[in-house]
This record gives C-alpha cells, sequence and structure tokens, in this order.
C-alpha cells in the first residue's frame, strides 16, 4: 500500500513599495523563480522549464534527495509553477513514486497572493517496513509543511528585496 501526504500553504503579502508594479515583475518568469527557489539548486533547462534539486532530507536512517523539473505559466499578473517530473535520489528500489506541486503567485490590489500545494505518494521503502504507515506519513506531512514554509519565507524576504531592486532605477538611467 503506497504513502501518502500532503501540505498546502497559503499566501497573502502586502507590498509597500510599488505594488502597481508587481505584475510586470511577475512576467519576467526567470527572475521570479530564481528568487522563489536557491539558484545554486536551480538548473534552467529552457523558457518555462527548470530542474530543482532539492535539498537533501533526512527521513528517519535515510537521505534522500528530491531532483523535481518544473514548469511555469502565466497571465498577466500571475506566474503558475507546477511539477512535470521527479526523481528520488537516495531510496533506493522504490516501486513507484509520485510527486504534484500545484502553486501560483499573483499581483492583488494589497501585494501579492499565492497558493502551493504539495502531495507526495510513495510505496513504503524495504528499509522503513517496520515503521507504521500511520507514523511514515505524519512524518511526511511535516517534511512537505516544512519546504512550503521555507518556500513561503523566501517570497516574504528573498523574493520582496529582488522585487525592490528590480523596481529601484539604475544609476545613470534619470535624465538631468
Amino acid at each position: 500500500m503506497p504513502l501518502a501526504f500532503s501540505a498546502s500553504q497559503q499566501l497573502q503579502l502586502s507590498v509597500e513599495c510599488e505594488p502597481a508594479q508587481l505584475a510586470a515583475y511577475l512576467a519576467d518568469e526567470d527572475r521570479v523563480v530564481q528568487a522563489l527557489l536557491d539558484p545554486s539548486q536551480l538548473e534552467r533547462l529552457a523558457p518555462g522549464h527548470y530542474r530543482y534539486t532539492v535539498t537533501r532530507l533526512q527521513v528517519f536512517q535515510l537521505q534522500i534527495q528530491p531532483v523535481v523539473e518544473l514548469r511555469t505559466s502565466g497571465s498577466p499578473g500571475r506566474i503558475e509553477l507546477r511539477a512535470s517530473d521527479c526523481v528520488l535520489e537516495g531510496l533506493g528500489l522504490v516501486d513507484d513514486f509520485q510527486l504534484r506541486l500545484d502553486s501560483w503567485l499573483e499581483a492583488s490590489a494589497r501585494g501579492l497572493e499565492g497558493l502551493a500545494t504539495l502531495e507526495v505518494r510513495v510505496s513504503q521503502p524495504p528499509l522503513l517496513r517496520l515503521i507504521p504507515a500511520k507514523v511514515l506519513e505524519a512524518t511526511g506531512h511535516s517534511i512537505l509543511a516544512g519546504i512550503l514554509l521555507g518556500i513561503k519565507g523566501r517570497v516574504g524576504q528573498q523574493l520582496l528585496e529582488d522585487f525592490d531592486h528590480w523596481c529601484a532605477p539604475s544609476p545613470g538611467s534619470a535624465l538631468n
């Protein structure tokens, strides 16, 4: 029987500086994705297509590292990020592993709004067969919630800092 766990994180973030520019900023897909995720773990494969190597995770005695392919899409004032494929390194023989990520970030009159949902289904690894499924699922929920909370923190800090830099006039651009 596969294990299943999920987590969601909602975002409502007021933006003080130039909120009217948020829609244009969100259209700069590469910049936004690099501000949302750690650029040192991100590889651009093609326009709107990325590979992200998630920080190595410790699950009981196992170390795992998800490598996720992400695709972006959007409309004016909105960017969407979805997982299109995922490989789980470190578990050895796993019969099945499925990861689903659906997320969006949108400019609103108050600032930024967004939602991210992360779901995982995986067969129980042989090394963890003695641990009850409920314990593994609770651990999985906790790990996914932690990943989404980390991304939310990056939005609140790194993305807003990057937006401020994006809005700032470059030296010499002002007419005298």
